[in-house]
């Protein structure tokens, strides 16, 4: 797959980057060599490699899922410009 300048023009105009002509061309020549290698890739027979998670054949081990209060709110919401008993107070966001 070769992508021409127009291409990278569009790209750049979807992401919202500005880009100079310079850079244009040199972007259409990179992107192409990617998608280029990217196909040879695709070319590759990985009908018998199995998924790979991790490089360890190990399994983590399971725990019990257990709610923990930690017994410190009070340190917590010193640090806290503002509180409003036991919560913390913010600056409103969305008008």
């Amino acid at each position: 797959m070769s992508i021409d300048k127009d291409t990278v023009k569009h790209i750049s105009k979807l992401a919202r980057i500005s880009l100079d002509e310079k850079k244009i061309s040199s972007l259409s020549k990179d992107l192409s060599s990617i998608m280029k290698f990217i196909e040879k890739l695709n070319e590759l027979n990985t009908d018998k490699v199995t998924p790979l998670t991790s490089i360890i054949n190990a399994s983590l081990k399971s725990r019990e899922d257990e709610v923990k209060d930690g017994k410190i709110r009070d340190q917590i919401l010193k640090n806290s410009p503002e509180k409003n008993e036991e919560f913390f107070v913010v600056p409103k966001v969305v008008e």
